[in-house]
């Protein structure tokens, strides 16, 4: 019988029963069951990953250290439209989604948090100046004048003394920044991000849902033979439309939109490979679409040289591709891509004009897909096929070699990454709840665009702070020696104190004009 249980309560050997669209709960191997699995929320990868039940399904796989891709189940992706059967390899506290919390809670643990140069001013400025108050109390008997005299000298080195301008002259100008943030979608979890925002050398981003749009889009279209092009798409979309699979639910979208209402015929009798394509009937032809393996496997009217050259080489730009075949004739090739953000180009663009040294891409995806996005769009490395764990290692390099580093990303495979890097940025509609908890800013309104903004406002919080640090520490320097001379009376120096306070607070209070 099948029963429901905690995930708490799966032990090693267990096989659980993942029902369509739904998450996987442990990390296993397929026993039974074919389907695509969505792995973008723990490995990155942009493009689901087919799975096929291994073949011994009797054997402990828990200690098996070298299991294929497409046999393997991580905790927290996402089953697509078939039954699966897992048997369960680790136990939940052992799993990937409970190392990356794991690592997420020590990177977390370990940050120390900045003591701001006020905090360490004030622990030894304030006994000091009490001290002195105390000891000009007693000037009387050691010079010519009353009791009296002395403890006015006194009070008023204290009112001069009193670091008020001092003590709020960071957390205006934080609070005004914070709020200035908001109002563009940009949440800045308090004074430590938003200062280290501003002296950031290197930026860190994720691929998929970062600086791509995280779904796949049909990029190209290749009609072969005499084909036209408008009949290569409408033989495509009337067979992917049978398929569930998110490649060609893609194709079915994008080529309905490039066809504009043309009439699509119907097609029957769908049969599925899994992993390398379809087959299926229309009218009285039969259609092939899949990858190269597909057509290795079929039959001896195998694709022309020409052919596999052109698949090859849209694929060392980072596309998948569907060769389509009608009968024993190859009449065209489909593209797939999951596409980089319009926005993400000009933002690049923008980060470089404002002093950001590096910008790097850490992804699941291979390294050529990697390689295409970051050559479209303009970034000086691309570092594909990382695990999580990888991609902590690859911020504590960067770390090493820039001193200050943040990381941009919006699933819980980049959670890990955002916590070891200075600066964690999240992209907020996409976010994950563990990200958005991890990171220390989040773009709110998903846009990339932002950042250029957030830098900007960071770098003028900063210089507003130091202004207001030379001010108030500027009137207490020149108060004290005013007020201990008695040149400066209390009038004066409370004056002169209140003053200085409202003019640190009108000054943090110019950040809430910043422009963009």
């Amino acid at each position: 019988k099948t029963e429901e249980v905690g995930i708490e309560e799966l032990s090693i050997g267990d096989i659980i029963v993942v029902k369509p669209n739904s998450k996987i709960s442990a990390d296993g191997v397929v026993v039974d069951g074919r389907s695509s699995v969505n792995q973008a929320p723990i490995t990155g990868e942009s493009v689901p990953v087919d799975k096929e039940p291994v073949d011994d399904p009797d054997k402990d796989w828990s200690q098996e250290k070298d299991i294929k891709d497409e046999n393997r189940a991580f905790s927290g992706t996402i089953n697509g439209n078939n039954t699966l059967e897992i048997k369960v390899i680790k136990v939940a506290k052992d799993s990937t989604l409970s190392r990356l919390v794991k690592l997420v809670n020590e990177a977390q643990t370990q940050k120390s948090p900045t003591q701001q140069l006020t905090d360490k001013f004030e622990k030894y400025f304030v006994p000091a100046v009490l001290v002195l108050v105390v000891l000009l109390h007693f000037a009387f008997l050691v010079i010519d004048e009353t009791f009296s005299e002395s403890f006015y000298r006194a009070m008023a080195v204290l009112v001069a003394a009193s670091p008020c301008a001092l003590a709020i002259a960071t957390p205006s100008a934080v609070l005004s920044g914070v709020a200035r943030a908001a109002k563009s979608g940009v949440l800045i979890k308090g004074g430590r991000p938003l200062e280290d925002l501003g002296v950031l050398t290197a930026l860190a981003f994720d691929k998929t849902g970062t600086l791509t749009e995280g779904k796949p889009k049909l990029t190209e279209v290749v009609a072969l033979e005499d084909v036209k092009e408008e009949e290569l798409l409408r033989i495509a979309v009337a067979v992917e439309g049978l398929s569930d699979h998110p490649l060609a639910k893609a194709v079915v979208r994008d080529g309905k939109e490039r066809l504009k209402g043309a009439d699509i015929p119907e097609a029957k009798d769908l049969e599925a490979v899994l992993g390398k394509g379809i087959k299926a009937t229309l009218g009285s032809d039969k259609v092939y679409i899949g990858n190269l393996d597909l057509f290795e496997s079929l039959d001896d009217k195998k694709p022309s040289k020409e052919i596999e050259e052109k698949v090859k080489s849209l694929e060392s730009d980072g596309n998948t591709t569907m060769l389509i075949r009608q009968n024993d004739d190859y009449i065209g090739i489909i593209a797939l891509m999951d596409t980089p953000r319009e926005e993400a180009k000009n933002t690049l663009a923008q980060l470089k004009k404002i002093g950001i040294k590096r910008m790097i891409m850490l992804t699941g995806d291979n390294q050529k897909v990697a390689d295409a996005v970051a050559k479209e769009i303009g970034l000086t490395d691309a570092w594909g096929s990382l695990l999580p764990e990888e991609k902590v290692e690859a911020i504590k390099k960067l770390k090493e070699k820039e001193s200050k580093v943040a990381m941009v990303g919006d699933g819980v495979n980049d959670a890990p990454a955002m916590a070891n890097s200075t600066v964690g940025i999240a992209m907020g509609a996409a976010g994950s709840d563990v990200a958005l908890e991890t990171a220390d800013i989040a773009l709110m309104a998903d846009k990339l665009e932002t950042l250029p903004f957030a830098i900007g406002l960071s770098r003028k919080a900063k210089g507003i702070i130091k202004q207001n640090l030379w001010v108030s520490l500027g009137v207490v320097a020149v108060l004290i020696p005013l007020t201990i001379s008695g040149i400066a009376t209390i009038g004066p120096a409370v004056l002169i104190h209140e003053g200085s306070t409202l003019v640190v607070v009108f000054n943090a209070l110019r950040l809430l004009a910043h422009k963009r």
